[in-house]
């Protein structure tokens, strides 16, 4: 299983690459569903980096 940090790394990876050769996105500047799709893992993976980093071990 990935560290909170490695998927926080690789979904926002994930959705700059798209955002920048996707057509809908780049070119006509509306987010197309897999970019919202890619933007919504990146928030999960940045809450459960926030999470991890502050529950109590």
């Amino acid at each position: 299983m990935p560290s909170p940090e490695d998927a926080l790394q690789v979904s926002r990876t994930a959705y700059e690459e798209h955002a920048r050769t996707c057509r809908q996105c780049h070119f006509d500047m509306a987010p197309c569903a897999v970019s919202k799709h890619l933007l919504r893992a990146y928030n999960n993976a940045r809450r459960a980096q926030v999470g991890s980093n502050t529950a109590v071990h």
